[in-house]
């Protein structure tokens, strides 16, 4: 009897570890599929990732005051990457080609774009002139092709000078010659000791390019300053701003969830940039 035993037992014991083996392989094999699946998931959605801000839109978020009240500090938007076609500074790289592909419409006047710069960083501003244009500010108003652009005081705002000290600053509704209509701000007509560029040279955009400013006149580097940005040619041209997604207070951190009841501009979220 006992050997009996003895036989039957080691006939169990193999059998037990035969099927705890066979669970361990199946259950490694299984990790590692779901290991492999994961990883899969995560390229997809990456490729997905860049493939939209690519070819359909890209977030940009605002850290200078150039184009208040438009685009204030701490405002994200998106903008279309396919509205003006494809140049060499859409891509995630700069590719090396001149011109651009898939342009089904031209900027207009009165545009928001990003663009490329010179000094190698991604600026936004607002379109004024447009190829073959004269540009020219005199006293602070604004000259297009000679004829003085139109504009309608609405009232004053409050804005930090390049020192942090809050200013007062003149309010206008401006309408460009073909009718767009947008709001500007600037400190007065006549700033500084000549440095400001409340009145300039004509400036007679070359062909391709667009002349930019930003919609807070007298704090922002825009074409009316040859050597920093001058006259942005169309092969430069990133995407047209279209909508604001999320805006906070005093370009704090999204992520800072804790600091979004009393810092968050609800009312600026989810709007056109034209609006």
């Amino acid at each position: 009897m006992t050997g009996r035993v003895q036989l039957r037992n080691p006939g169990k014991l193999s059998e037990s570890s035969m099927m705890s083996e066979t669970t361990t392989k199946a259950t490694k094999k299984s990790g590692r599929g779901e290991l492999f699946d994961t990883i899969i998931v995560i390229i997809e959605a990456l490729v997905i990732a860049v493939l939209f801000r690519t070819f359909l839109y890209q977030p940009f978020s605002i850290p200078t005051a150039s184009m208040q009240q438009t685009l204030m500090i701490g405002d994200y938007f998106v903008a279309s990457k396919w509205a003006w076609g494809f140049g060499p500074y859409s891509f995630p790289v700069p590719l090396p080609f001149n011109g651009r592909f898939l342009q089904f419409t031209e900027p207009q006047r009165g545009d928001i774009a990003v663009f490329h710069n010179i000094s190698d960083e991604d600026y936004i501003k607002r379109i004024i002139g447009m190829p073959g244009d004269t540009v020219q500010v005199k006293a602070g108003r604004l000259f297009i092709n000679g004829v003085i652009v139109e504009r309608e005081f609405v009232g004053t705002a409050v804005d930090n000078n390049d020192h942090g000290q809050k200013i007062e600053m003149q309010v206008y509704r401006e309408t460009l010659p073909n009718g767009v209509v947008h709001t500007i701000q600037e400190i007065s007509d006549n700033v500084g000791d000549g440095k400001e560029p409340d009145n300039t040279k004509i400036y007679v955009v070359p062909d391709g390019h667009y002349f930019m400013m930003g919609d807070n006149r007298d704090r922002s580097q825009d074409s009316r300053y040859l050597s920093a940005v001058g006259y942005v040619p169309a092969t430069s041209l990133i995407g047209k701003a279209e909508a604001r997604f999320f805006s906070i207070t005093d370009n704090i951190a999204p992520w800072k969830i804790w600091e979004w009841p009393a810092n968050v501009r609800w009312d600026r979220m989810f709007q056109s940039v034209y609006r």
